[in-house]
């Protein structure tokens, strides 16, 4: 269940194991998380909601990360969102990195996520209290 009070983050990543592990990280930071395993579907989910921060795999089926990222930044309603990129290829991150918050080169420790969540969760919740923002839905 979700708590609307807690910031979303989205998660974006094909493999489960990675993406219930980066899940789990965000929840003990204080984030309602949501998956999605596939490119096409985390832009129709993108449509619909508007997380508080996205977790973003660069190598994803159907729609990669970078055209997901280049959508995120397109889009008025989505373009201040903090976005996260995990990825194994460090050439990749490095010639897209600026339209990111930040790249994570994996593997990612479990603590290194869940300190960067709470990071991320004090200045998302800062951000909140400066400008009003319409509820996410679930």
């Amino acid at each position: 269940m979700t708590n609307p009070l807690n910031p979303l983050a989205f998660v974006i990543e094909d493999d489960a194991d990675i993406a219930g592990f980066l899940a789990e990280a965000l929840r003990s930071a204080g984030f309602d998380v949501e998956v999605s395993a596939d490119g096409r579907r985390a832009l129709q989910r993108l449509a619909e909601i508007r997380p508080d921060a996205i977790v973003l795999d660069l190598n994803l089926p159907h729609v990669s990360g970078e055209t997901i990222l280049r959508f995120i930044r397109a889009d008025e309603r989505l373009a201040r969102i903090r976005v996260i990129l995990t990825t194994a290829e460090a050439q990749h991150a490095e010639a897209i990195k600026d339209d990111a918050d930040l790249v994570l080169l994996k593997p990612i420790s479990y603590t290194q996520l869940r300190d960067l969540a709470q990071r991320i969760r004090s200045l998302v919740l800062r951000d909140d209290s400066l400008s009003p923002k319409a509820p996410h839905v679930d």
